[in-house]
């Protein structure tokens, strides 16, 4: 709820790691609240796909008797949900009466994402190391991120793709001038995923101090005024969370 509030994706908790869907189908995401508030108020697609699946395989195998609490749930996730995907999934749940046929059409459309989405992204980690290895040119390893992003853009989980720019952003093996290029890059992307991307990096204590202050100056170019505020303030809010968890005697999440 905190997530839907801020306008931004869902983590497991304040300044930890962004849900992914492994979390939502494994299990360690497994309460039925909890999932269905991810399949209303996830900003990522597969993210409220994936919130959906065992909320669905649940709905089949309640008797009868119970089958019109998950039947109003769905439809509270039709007519809410952020993502326009997961309302016409959910109504179609519903107009199916969660036979397991539909169910299994839910999870292999997510997996023809998903998956192509991630080999992807493991290719990708390869062109990284021939970077750092010095055996790619940086022109070339920008054209092969951008192609990278293209490929995977809304398919990859947000919360594995975020992980990979913040660790390029951060890694003292990526030269200065590439990670520049990738924060102009970033300035092209959509409001949330821009948002989300650079709040990450304005309140890292590991990048690059320089790397921060050219993406503090790059803020005001076709960024409205509101666009900046939020994101000065999410950032501070991301400072924060970063502080209370390193915090003296602050127990671990």
């Amino acid at each position: 709820m905190e997530c839907g509030a801020l306008n931004t994706n869902l983590s497991l908790a304040p300044g930890e790691r962004l849900v992914i869907t492994d979390d939502l189908l494994n299990g360690t995401v497994g309460d039925v609240a909890a999932l269905s508030m991810a399949a209303i108020v996830a900003r990522d697609s597969q993210v409220a796909l994936a919130a959906m699946l065992p909320l669905s395989v649940a709905a089949s195998k309640v008797s009868a008797r119970h089958r019109p609490k998950y039947e109003q749930l769905f439809q509270l996730i039709e007519e809410t949900a952020f993502d326009t995907g997961v309302r016409g999934s959910a109504e179609a749940m519903i107009s199916a009466g969660f036979r397991e046929a539909r169910i299994r059409e839910l999870a292999a459309e997510l997996g023809g994402n998903v998956g192509p989405a991630r080999t992807r992204y493991r290719a990708f980690l390869d062109v990284i190391k021939l970077l750092i290895d010095k055996k790619m040119s940086e022109p070339a390893f920008l054209d092969e991120f951008l192609d990278f992003t293209r490929s995977v853009a809304g398919k990859l989980d947000f919360g594995i793709y975020a992980l990979c720019v913040d660790r390029l952003f951060t890694s003292p093996n990526i030269p200065l001038m590439v990670k520049v290029s990738l924060v102009r890059e970033v300035m092209k992307y959509p409001p949330l995923v821009r948002k989300e991307l650079l709040t990450n990096l304005l309140s890292s204590n590991t990048a690059p101090l320089e790397l921060v202050q050219f993406a503090q100056g790059e803020l005001s170019g076709g960024m409205t005024r509101d666009q900046i505020t939020e994101i000065v303030l999410f950032t501070t809010l991301k400072r924060a969370w970063a502080a209370q968890k390193h915090a003296p005697g602050r127990p671990s999440v």
